[in-house]
């Protein structure tokens, strides 16, 4: 199948793969430009542009998709169809409308749950005992599209955001290559309209941990937020990274120190399992209690 694909994070690589070795015949690789990073800033190309060119497949990378040459590269490559994975911009109605055959979405989250930018994240969060990847005809909303393929999958009690990202991408490349395969046959079903939850984008904010929480709570904010932004608590004015976390039951004024490197919270208490404070080398939490010279009945902050 003549296919143009669109995708930009690490995440989409392998379903860019897949589809290479399915002998679908990719005809181009439509990415975010590239962008600064590292701490020399310097300009880099997205994971899906590297794994483009080094299977010689020809690359895009508009700053814009209405207007400019993009729309009439886009409609010269006469795609049969158009793959969609993290591409980190919604298309317009004129591209979504050139693909004979549409354009197929790879979403990482059981939709209508967790639409939008961070549903790996955001499902962590919240604590979901599953979630998954779905397939779906692209249409003009935010991942409003009818559905063609799903996979489910536990999530773990002590798997990160990053855990999933590893699982959900081979999955997701191979449930993309069987709607491939069947799309002959699949009848499209809409999106229930009950159970719809959005998946906003991260921030910085978002990692600033409140002992008041219940541990559980906080627990899942650690690994949801692992490894961007992260999660932090104060300490002599000073952040100090959480990177990972247990929860364990216990009572207490939420962010006093008590005994194995707990601190009280809401409800419950969380070990601090392995920190890292500003400029210094990750340890775990008792190491970290023993150098900032705090002892049970101490609190944070």
């Amino acid at each position: 199948m003549r296919v143009v694909f669109f995708g930009t994070p690490a995440f989409a690589v392998p379903t860019l793969q897949a589809l290479i070795e399915a002998d679908h015949d990719v005809v181009g690789v439509v990415a975010q430009p590239d962008r600064p990073a590292g701490r020399g800033q310097q300009l880099t190309a997205p994971p899906t542009v590297e794994a483009a060119r080094a299977a010689g497949i020809p690359v895009f990378q508009p700053t814009k998709l209405k207007s400019g040459d993009f729309p009439g590269q886009f409609a010269a490559l006469a795609p049969e169809v158009a793959v969609v994975v993290a591409y980190g911009r919604i298309l317009p109605p004129a591209i979504l409308a050139t693909p004979r055959r549409g354009c197929i979405n790879v979403h990482a989250s059981l939709l209508p749950r967790w639409r939008g930018a961070a549903p790996i994240q955001w499902a962590v969060i919240e604590g979901d005992a599953e979630t998954g990847v779905c397939t779906m005809q692209m249409a003009e909303g935010l991942d409003t599209g009818d559905l063609l393929l799903v996979e489910r999958t536990p999530i773990g009690p002590e798997e990160t955001s990053a855990d999933l990202f590893e699982r959900l991408a081979p999955l997701g490349a191979a449930l993309l290559v069987r709607t491939l395969a069947q799309l002959d046959e699949l009848v499209p079903c809409a999106q229930p309209e009950e159970g719809v939850t959005y998946a906003s984008m991260l921030s910085r904010e978002l990692g600033a941990i409140d002992w008041s929480a219940p541990a559980a709570t906080l627990h899942n904010r650690v690994r949801g937020l692992s490894p961007w932004p992260g999660t932090t608590f104060l300490h002599a004015g000073q952040p100090v990274k959480l990177l990972t976390s247990r929860v364990h039951e216990g009572s207490g004024e939420p962010g006093t120190v008590q005994a194995d490197a707990r601190i009280a919270c809401g409800s419950g208490a969380l070990e601090l399992v392995r920190v890292q404070a500003a400029g210094k080398r990750a340890v775990t939490g008792a190491e970290f209690l023993h150098g900032a010279r705090l002892r049970p009945g101490d609190r944070l902050g």
